[in-house]
């Protein structure tokens, strides 16, 4: 059941963070659904304990999903910053 609820909130996660970091049309739905769950993964281990917030496992709320789209926006960030898909050129 874990299994199903990550993968489908993990594609609302993914898709909206795809939207915030425009790299939408950069990507598939498959790989929304990678970023959000990596993402959801990432805040879960390293962004939850900090603020105090339980990860999706505990309980599918507000404060959760928030955590999850922070995580997979600053996953997309790493990406953006490494691959140079968000340098313009002249």
């Amino acid at each position: 059941m874990n299994l199903i609820i990550y993968l489908i909130v993990g594609a609302i996660v993914g898709y909206v963070a795809s939207r915030i970091m425009n790299t939408n049309s950069q990507q598939g739905v498959l790989l929304d659904i990678v970023v959000g769950i990596a993402g959801a993964f990432l805040a879960g281990f390293f962004i939850s304990p900090l603020l105090g917030v339980g990860t999706i496992n505990e309980a599918i709320n507000l404060p959760t999903i928030l955590v999850s789209l922070l995580g997979a926006v600053i996953l997309l960030a790493i990406v953006k910053l490494f691959t140079g898909a968000g340098r313009r050129t002249l």
